[in-house]
């Protein structure tokens, strides 16, 4: 795109630019600069008090400044006069370590530095619901196996094709659209990239996704679980690594199992290794863990894994190996934070290969049927409070994301806890007024 945003600007009938960051809780946070000013921006960044989002910060701290990142620079599709573009949030001189994309070109730099560059690409799962939250918008779609309904696609053809073309538009080779597993529930792919790409891209697909069902009178819900007895929304991960020239996968080769190499299967042995960990940031939210955790849907199964078991092409699992070279994490969902999820598997795969990590004992078996029977395999936590514990005794984890992070993250991360624990409901009501 170049560097200089003024010429952007100029070159593409920008009016004005949204500079953009995301928060410890994946609130994306912006403002509002005409052109005329982003010289400026660009040189000191837009002000921001950072105690007014979700970050450890206070009202005494200086202005936190989101320095625009010329090269994540995107041209609304739909309303082509504005840019998004994403920031490196800065204070007193120096970056702010806290701030998920900060943490996640750390994380980067570190693997370059062995001479690993992480390519991923992610299955961003959402519904298209009512206004008010409380409904599919579709109230035709009632199939109990709705997953790659044709009609149901086609009633929201106008809402998917515009999103779509939207992605054509920005060159990012969309390739596959379809009604998910759930009803009102819909996934569309696009090309993996390098990881920081990646994670631009899947900021900026939310804030598209949502804008776009908007503007049709709908709205957009990344939420795990939105609606009991429903197939929740993943985010699934696929994760190869390449070498410095970006050409060579080495993660591939075929002469072993699955066509995973040594350091692969050694990446893959860090995700083992830190599963119950990392899931505080793949699975964010109170709601990630009725995901998880939930019982059987209407569709018959939850596509959703609760055991840290790997496996060739199998999705019943939470790491299947669909094809020689890289491999795909069931684990997250709609909640994780674009950064933080690309920068948690980058840093646990890191200290799995720098350990020689070993995945353990692979899986084939239905584990909707026959989990039952591995007995041997951790389960992954029931809860938000479960995962930020597990989170916590990481050190390693910690360390490699940094513990400037990891200690704002779990501190704010409890007091979310905290709170969803010290509200009442309904539940207790129904359960406990006439004890």
């Amino acid at each position: 795109m170049g560097n200089d945003l003024a010429a952007f600007a100029k070159e593409n009938g920008v009016k004005y630019f949204m500079i953009s960051y995301t928060d410890l809780f994946s609130g994306q946070r912006a403002k509002l600069v005409p052109a005329q000013a982003i010289a400026d921006m660009q040189k000191d960044g837009a002000g921001f008090a950072g105690f007014a989002t979700w970050l450890d910060l206070t009202p005494a701290h200086p202005d936190m400044l989101a320095v625009p990142d010329p090269d994540s620079v995107i041209q609304l599709p739909w309303k082509p006069e504005v840019a998004w573009v994403a920031a490196t949030c800065v204070m007193d001189d120096k970056l702010v370590d806290q701030a998920p994309r900060n943490t996640l070109k750390r994380v980067i730099d570190e693997a370059a530095r062995d001479g690993m560059h992480v390519k991923t690409g992610v299955e961003a799962e959402f519904f298209l619901i009512s206004p008010d939250g409380k409904a599919i918008s579709d109230e035709y779609d009632t199939a109990s196996k709705p997953c790659y309904d044709q009609q149901a696609v086609m009633r929201r053809y106008d809402v998917i094709a515009e999103i779509c073309d939207h992605m054509l538009a920005l060159g990012w080779g969309p390739y596959q659209n379809d009604h998910e597993d759930a009803n009102g529930q819909f996934e569309m792919n696009w090309t993996f990239d390098h990881a920081l790409a990646t994670a631009d891209k899947h900021s900026f697909f939310k804030f598209m996704v949502k804008s776009i069902a908007e503007k049709h009178g709908l709205r957009a819900t990344f939420m795990p679980k939105p609606f009991q007895g429903l197939t929740g929304n993943g985010c699934h991960a696929h994760i190869s690594v390449w070498d410095e020239t970006g050409k060579t996968n080495v993660f591939a080769d075929n002469s072993e199992e699955l066509g995973l190499s040594a350091k692969g299967r050694n990446f893959l042995g860090g995700i083992m290794k830190h599963a119950s960990a990392l899931a505080a940031i793949t699975n964010p939210t109170v709601n990630s863990y009725k995901r998880i955790n939930a019982p059987r849907t209407i569709s018959g199964a939850t596509w959703a894994p609760n055991t840290v078991t790997w496996t060739g092409n199998n999705r019943t699992h939470m790491v299947r190996v669909p094809g020689p070279g890289r491999f795909e994490l069931r684990l997250p969902d709609g909640a994780a934070n674009p950064y933080l999820l690309q920068a948690v598997i980058i840093a646990a795969g890191l200290d799995g290969i720098r350990s020689k990590a070993d995945p353990g004992k692979r899986y084939d078996i239905d584990m909707y049927q026959f989990g039952h029977t591995v007995t041997d395999a951790p389960k992954l936590p029931l809860n938000l409070l479960d995962a930020l514990r597990e989170f916590d005794n990481d050190k390693s984890l910690k360390a490699a994301l940094g513990e400037e992070f990891s200690s704002a993250y779990l501190k704010l991360k409890q007091q979310e806890w905290n709170s969803y624990a010290s509200h009442f409901t309904q539940w207790e009501r129904d359960h406990t007024l006439d004890i």
